[in-house]
């Protein structure tokens, strides 16, 4: 009896641990808000749980740890689903285009076929026929071409909407063409292979008049939705200066034709910006796809006459757009196609490649769209956090400024009111200033421009040619190592203009201060692509009575184009800087650097570094370069670099500022130059050729000095060297199998590394030159700092200290593991503390 009751009373409770345990609705409802708040609460919350919940009073601790995991458990399957259903959608959305891409190049290959064998059958026509007919099929044809003459163009032009209409219709018909049928070759694009979680199928053209590239892709938006974000092309494409609609017509079957001017920046200093002047017609077709379709209106295709610009090349858009096809389930299916001719032989020979490149017309314009789509489509979802409190929208906005302006530097439009200053004699730096008080009246420059004594804004600029070095590699290290090419006291001459007295500091400091800088992540984009991060410099103050000037200056920062496996794509750094605690309309003076790869081209002893900055540095660099470089130099890797950096100035300090920027433009040529040369064969020959060791002789006593005192306080041997004669000890230091490097030690400062072996370099992703940059407490996670900071004084009184397993980071942020880390003093010939040196023990990237 007793035992019955017992079961009658725990029907619904725990009956065992092992036994499964039902709860009522009250308990779940009550576990489900602590959920909601904390997923994974500690033992004291779930004891404190009991104690607040009188209906779970009668559970156990253990059951209720069991109901969260449970919880969690169940939230992680129902993710996980809904990630398979959206990737089951967009793989059959992909099977369908694919399908149809198979379908495609299956009437090609039967239309080939066909005309290859109506080849080979005149052929042999021709060859078995022993009368000569030439002249009479010249006479019959020329009879055929009187009777069916070549079909010209009506006039048409603004005040005709059926001839405009028949312009659209045209362009309709040959852009569907291109978009899913075979009017272009198109070939994949390498690195861009279609999949559940790649941006879509991108394909370039081959052997057809001008460049031309096609994307598709799948996105959660309306096809409305869709259409109207393309549409607004200055929004997602960078290179737009200006768009403008300066006709719009309805047509009858519910479409509308537009006449737009379009304007583009040059993508650097040596060449002309384009403008277009197109017919954009946006219509329905039937089975519910919308479809925007572009061309230029020539004298060959008829309409109206465009207007004109003296600073512009016009260039052509050939059929071109959008066709948007809703998918089932919701979504769009989306295909890109851009074909235009930039007029590639209006600029030099050594600039061709990046107007004859499809790959680089996909990376700006066809990939962008896509990718910005995809951007506003997670954004819209949800599925995209943000810190820092400011919404997608105004961090866009931010990027959008900081691009803008700085291709508003590079290009120095007259309508703005840029003109060009006279140079020093030498040609290698242009300096153009703006002092149009209607410019920046109620810009993003009107609180600098109401100062009284404001002349304006100062812009340095240059181009060069660079061999063998990658794009993405070069921004990086740009990035990451500013102090190898940037003078502090610039920088705090830049940071002044947004203070109360914005020229405290009239012209830059001779020499370098030291500085360090602290990366804080802003936003990135959806593939990491592109990210926005402020940056903290720190510095010292030049003098006490610089002392009420901030030591630390902000900078708002664009990176992009990282990435070295994307085919075509341009790298860019731009910043601005600005205050502790700045707006979302803050003013922005951007600066920085463009790196645009061009083409690989066959003509081996034309592809040297040969323009404008670049030869005359080339020629203070004499001596023979190493085998492996030479070897690594028929990669025939080139590419452009720009750079632009803007400064205010007062009216009465116009000739110094300018002398001061161009002297610091030409000071950064020569440290990207040197970082060219030093980072170029590391990376391109080091499949061909080891890393090669410093072999000074001041190498060799630190490597002779490493290794005695690691003998000396720990007994054993660091390395296995027969002879210490010559640099026997430094050879086998350099190819040791773990990282050993050197950090100096000095009171009141960070230790910086002053040495590291190879594989060192290759731990912490960079070369010698750079090594300097690094400190030792960013590389440490905060449990590695805490050691380190607990085991300092056994290692300064005992010489050494074992430091357990752990986790660093590398320079350009990827995490190491290592499974043991040892530290040691090292002692010069006088026995006095020179520095300390560590052994990270068989590292690996995570």
């Amino acid at each position: 009896m007793a035992l019955c009751l017992h079961r009658e009373s725990n029907k619904n409770q725990i009956m065992d641990n092992s036994k499964y345990v039902r709860y009522t609705p009250e308990q779940v409802e009550a576990l489900e808000r602590v959920y909601a708040e904390c997923p994974k609460p500690t033992s004291l919350r779930r004891q404190q749980l009991i104690r607040e919940c009188p209906i779970l009073s009668n559970i156990e601790p253990k059951q209720i740890k069991v109901w969260f995991q449970n919880r969690r458990c169940r939230e992680k399957q129902r993710k996980e689903a809904s990630r398979l259903t959206t990737v089951n959608r967009k793989l059959s959305a992909m099977n369908k285009l694919l399908m149809e891409e198979n379908d495609r190049l299956q009437k090609q290959v039967s239309q080939l076929v066909y005309e290859n064998g109506y080849m080979k059958q005149q052929i042999n026509t021709v060859s078995s026929t022993t009368t000569d007919t030439s002249c009479e099929s010249v006479v019959v044809n020329g009879q055929q071409q009187r009777k069916h003459p070549t079909p010209q163009h009506p006039e048409r032009d603004a005040n005709n909407p059926a001839g405009l209409l028949a312009i659209a219709e045209e362009t309709l018909a040959e852009f569907l063409g291109k978009a899913t049928g075979t009017a272009v070759d198109w070939v994949q694009m390498i690195g861009m292979k279609p999949g559940p979680d790649s941006i879509g199928i991108v394909a370039v053209s081959r052997n057809c008049s001008g460049v031309a590239a096609r994307a598709c892709g799948l996105v959660s938006l309306e096809p409305t939705k869709v259409a109207e974000i393309l549409k607004d092309r200055p929004s997602w494409y960078s290179d737009c200066r200006c768009l403008n609609v300066l006709s719009v017509i309805p047509t009858g079957n519910g479409g509308t034709i537009e006449l737009i001017y379009l304007q583009t920046y040059a993508p650097t200093t040596l060449a002309s910006a384009r403008d277009f002047w197109t017919l954009r017609y946006t219509t329905s077709l039937e089975d519910g796809s919308l479809v925007i379709c572009e061309r230029s209106l020539t004298t060959a295709t008829g309409g109206p006459t465009g207007p004109p610009a003296t600073s512009f090349v016009r260039a052509e858009m050939l059929p071109s757009g959008y066709l948007i096809r809703p998918c089932e389930g919701g979504g769009s299916m989306i295909h890109i196609v851009d074909h235009i001719d930039l007029d590639a032989w209006s600029v030099p020979e050594v600039l061709r490649p990046l107007y004859e490149s499809s790959k680089i017309l996909a990376q700006k314009t066809t990939v962008a769209a896509l990718r910005h789509i995809r951007q506003i489509a997670q954004e819209t979802s949800g599925e995209i956090q943000y810190t820092g409190g400011r919404q997608p929208a105004v961090l866009r906005a931010l990027s959008q400024r900081l691009c803008r302006g700085f291709n508003d530097a590079v290009n120095g439009f007259v309508d703005d009111g840029w003109t060009v200053m006279d140079s020093d004699g030498v040609e290698d730096v242009t300096i153009a200033i703006n002092s149009s008080s209607t410019k920046f009246l109620g810009s993003q420059y009107n609180t600098l421009s109401i100062l009284p004594t404001f002349g304006g804004v100062l812009c340095a600029r240059a181009s060069m040619l660079l061999q063998n070095v990658p794009p993405a590699l070069l921004v990086r290290f740009l990035r990451e190592h500013r102090s190898e090419w940037a003078d502090y006291g610039v920088d705090a001459y830049s940071a002044a203009s947004l203070k109360a007295s914005p020229y405290a500091v009239p012209c830059a400091r001779p020499g370098g201060f030291p500085s360090s800088q602290v990366i804080l992540p802003l936003a990135q984009t959806v593939e990491h692509e592109e990210f926005l991060e402020v940056v903290r410099l720190e510095g010292p103050a030049f003098s006490p009575e610089d002392i009420a000037l901030s030591r630390d200056m902000y900078l708002l920062q664009l990176c992009s184009g990282v990435d070295e496996n994307a085919s075509g794509a341009c790298a860019q750094l731009v910043f601005a800087p600005i205050d502790e605690s700045f707006g979302d309309d803050a003013p922005l003076l951007p600066s920085g650097f463009r790196v645009i790869p061009l083409e690989p081209k066959s003509d081996g002893p034309a592809a040297t570094r040969t323009l404008d900055l670049a030869s005359t540095l080339e020629a203070g660099t004499g001596g023979t370069r190493p085998a492996g470089e030479i070897e690594a130099s028929n990669y025939n890797h080139r590419s452009v670099l720009t750079i632009a950096f803007q400064f205010t100035f007062e009216s009465h300090y116009r000739d110094n500022v300018a002398a001061m920027a161009r002297q610091y433009v030409r000071s950064i040529v020569g440290s990207v130059q040197r970082v060219a040369m030093a980072i170029a064969p590391s990376r391109l020959s080091s499949q061909l050729t080891p890393k090669p060791f410093p072999g000074s002789p001041e190498a060799v006593t630190l490597a002779r000095w490493i290794s005695r005192s690691y003998r000396v306080h720990t007994g054993g041997d660091l390395l296995k060297v027969d002879s210490h004669a010559g640099d026997a000890v430094l050879k086998q230091l350099w190819h040791h199998s773990d990282a050993i490097m050197c950090c100096s030690v000095k009171m009141n400062a960070s230790a910086v590394f002053t040495f590291a072996n190879q594989a060192g370099l290759d731990m912490l992703e960079t070369t010698l030159l750079a090594l300097q940059d690094i400190m030792l407490d960013k590389i440490l996670d905060e449990a590695g700092r805490k050691v380190l900071l607990s085991e300092f004084s056994k290692i300064m009184q005992q010489g050494f200290a074992h430091l357990p397993a752990g986790i660093c980071v590398s320079s350009m942020g990827r995490p190491v593991s290592y499974e043991q880390a040892v530290a040691w003093k090292v002692l010069n010939d006088e026995d006095s503390n020179h520095c300390l040196a560590f052994m990270f023990i068989n590292w690996s990237f995570v």
